[in-house]
């Protein structure tokens, strides 16, 4: 009987116990780690190598929240502010982000020799697919801004299989013409490479009030290392080919272009918009947003994002976000006055005003 006390006592499992409790927060922490910071990878394609932050896990059940920053941007100053917005962390945590930076722009990228060949766009959308295939993603749903929109448009023409969704940032699909070349290169003498890009980035007003946004972005900017890669991309976005887009041409997924209002791209985002397919379109024009809403409005965007995920057959229990709850008793009467419009609605998402949920076979011309 005593022997029997004694080997009791010996195999007492409480030592294991609590290592399990500790493996168990050692676990939670890295998965929170990894979420917050993401996992870094240099993925080899074709035409060169490309960095690439992975956040979440590699469930490919799902498609991959894919991103492609703009021009004097990387992914983390281009997208960290609307990904990590609080109600968009509901997102988050059902998707798996993958942040594609273009070459040589990430930080911390080494500066590439006098002389050398920047990558064309079309070149940078055919680098994309390794980087699914790196992942093992069949679908994506695409964000894009500015020069990453572009890319991402060239890449969803291309591979119409991949893309489940696209949002489309500041998007301006037209070559530059004779005009425009002319206005760059007298811009080119007259203005720095820091002050041509961030009027490619900003609103005349925003850099009239020169807010904190416009002060830490140019910063960054002048004191970026690697200036002469964020140059070479510049002038690869300026030679960009006109996408030809029209309706019988049409993407095979739901597309949503938002814009700032006074966004130096607004006009050609508003014609992007006239030349897709409205059954499958919806447009959203910011007011307040500026030259980059996902910065400056991040829960009008992440609230749209949501709709239109929605849309597309995911997190269809999604609960609705604050700002949506706040609008609802407007939102239902605005709505059934403008419900009989068939090629576009405009709703005013004023203090009265309110949005629903863009229908992915109905074109939505909101300005919020």
């Amino acid at each position: 009987m005593t022997t029997e006390m004694q080997e009791i006592t010996i195999t007492e499992d409480k030592p294991l116990l609590t290592g399990q409790a500790d493996s168990s927060k050692d676990a939670e922490l890295a998965a929170r780690i990894l979420l917050d910071q993401g996992q870094e990878h240099s993925v080899e394609t074709p035409h060169g190598v490309l960095h690439v932050t992975l956040h979440g896990t590699r469930n490919s059940r799902r498609p991959a929240i894919l991103t492609f920053h703009d021009v004097g941007l990387d992914s983390k100053s281009c997208f960290q502010p609307l990904f990590k917005f609080d109600e968009m962390q509901e997102i988050v945590k059902n998707f798996t982000l993958i942040h594609i930076d273009a070459p040589g722009q990430e930080d911390g990228a080494a500066v590439y020799p006098a002389g050398y060949q920047y990558l064309s766009m079309e070149t940078i959308a055919e680098m994309i697919p390794a980087v699914l295939q790196f992942f093992n993603f069949r679908t994506v749903i695409g964000v894009g801004v500015g020069a990453g929109a572009y890319i991402l448009t060239r890449f969803t023409l291309a591979n119409p299989d991949s893309v489940e969704g696209l949002v489309l940032v500041n998007i301006d699909p037209n070559a530059r013409g004779w005009m425009d070349w002319a206005a760059q290169k007298l811009s080119s003498v007259t203005s720095s490479l820091t002050e041509q890009i961030m009027s490619h980035l900003f609103s005349q007003e925003e850099l009239s009030s020169n807010t904190d946004v416009v002060q830490s972005h140019r910063e960054r900017i002048n004191k970026a290392p690697h200036l002469l890669n964020i140059e070479l991309f510049w002038k690869t976005y300026n030679s960009r080919r006109d996408l030809n887009l029209d309706r019988s041409s049409t993407f095979k997924c739901p597309v949503m272009l938002v814009v700032g209002d006074q966004a130096p791209y607004e006009d050609a985002a508003v014609e992007c918009n006239s030349k897709l397919d409205p059954t499958s379109t919806s447009f959203l024009k910011m007011a307040d947003a500026g030259g980059l809403p996902q910065l400056t409005q991040p829960a009008k965007l992440t609230e749209a994002f949501k709709y239109f995920i929605q849309g597309m057959g995911y997190m269809a229990s999604s609960c609705m976000t604050r700002l949506s709850r706040s609008r609802t008793t407007s939102l239902s009467s605005s709505y059934s006055v403008e419900g009989s419009r068939s090629r576009s609605r405009t709703l005013s998402q004023g203090s009265q005003g309110g949005q629903m949920p863009p229908s992915p076979s109905q074109t939505m011309e909101v300005s919020c």
